[in-house]
């Protein structure tokens, strides 16, 4: 008598190890990022020249992972959008950034905290209200009548305030009396604090408003134990936008590297010209 070969069907909980080894091994396909070009538009900030943006949706599995590496490679947020200029021959519009630990304000910018010692600071959620509406109303009036979002509807300026799928809080401004004298729409992100966008009661321009907010979220980015505050575009050519240079030291993206702004480069770009406390561009 010869022995049988005998088979064992597998037991119900080897099935089951095995199915669970299979699931904790499997990694889905990475999403795909897709990357898409505007059409061009007239620059906004340098005359007879034209805007082109490459655009990429913020959204997903990873977003502030996806958020994080796309602004130090100098992108910026609008809603749920990145975007970096891609400007044909042009290449005016230079990320920026502070690096908080060795920031020391001059002469100019320790007069403008002074300026505003008594203002205080709140941080609230970004929620869009009838006073932040109204305030910003005022500012793009003054500042920027003829521009796009001097036409804005509250729910257009709702959209941009609470259309963010990343950490963000807006920081309000308040004057001993309690009125809201500026506010700054910012997100945090893993390596900083990125200021999107900040507005201030135009008839106090004297104060520099959009100045003592940036160097409030320096002191709040210190305080976080984050390295730096991002700031957008620095366009020397752009008298709304060349005034960030005066935050030093500060860094400038050139070819995909992050290096400290230099003498040489402001003698390049002209210096820089007046303040303006726009901290950022208008939505796309």
């Amino acid at each position: 008598m010869t022995d049988a070969h005998i088979f064992v069907d597998p037991a119900p909980a080897t099935l089951e190890h095995t199915q669970r080894n299979v699931l904790m091994n499997f990694k889905s396909p990475r999403r795909p990022q897709f990357f898409y070009t505007t059409a061009p538009l007239p620059c906004p900030y340098v005359a007879g020249r034209t805007e082109r943006k490459v655009v990429t949706e913020i959204a997903g599995p990873g977003t502030e992972a996806l958020h994080d590496r796309l602004s130090r490679a100098g992108f910026r947020r609008s809603h749920n959008i990145a975007y970096a200029p891609v400007c044909p021959s042009c290449q005016a519009c230079i990320p920026i950034r502070i690096p908080v630990d060795s920031f020391q304000p001059g002469g100019t910018l320790r007069r403008v905290a002074k300026a505003n010692a008594q203002v205080e600071a709140f941080v609230v959620a970004p929620r869009a209200t009838a006073e932040q509406f109204q305030l910003f109303q005022r500012y793009q009036q003054a500042r920027h009548g003829g521009g796009d979002m001097a036409t804005m509807s509250f729910y257009d300026y709702r959209a941009m305030v609470e259309d963010t799928p990343v950490e963000t809080f807006m920081a309000e401004f308040r004057d001993p009396d309690t009125r809201l004298i500026s506010a700054c729409l910012t997100d945090r992100l893993g390596d900083g604090l990125s200021a999107v966008y900040s507005f201030y009661a135009p008839a106090m321009e004297r104060r520099s408003l959009g100045t003592h907010a940036i160097l409030w979220l320096i002191e709040q980015a210190r305080g976080l134990g984050l390295p730096y505050v991002y700031l957008g575009y620095w366009v020397p050519e752009s008298r709304k936008m060349a005034y960030k240079a005066r935050f030093r030291p500060s860094e400038v993206l050139i070819s995909g590297t992050w290096r400290t702004l230099c003498d040489a480069d402001m003698d390049v770009s002209g210096g820089v010209a007046g303040e303006s406390t726009m901290v950022t561009e208008p939505a796309i």
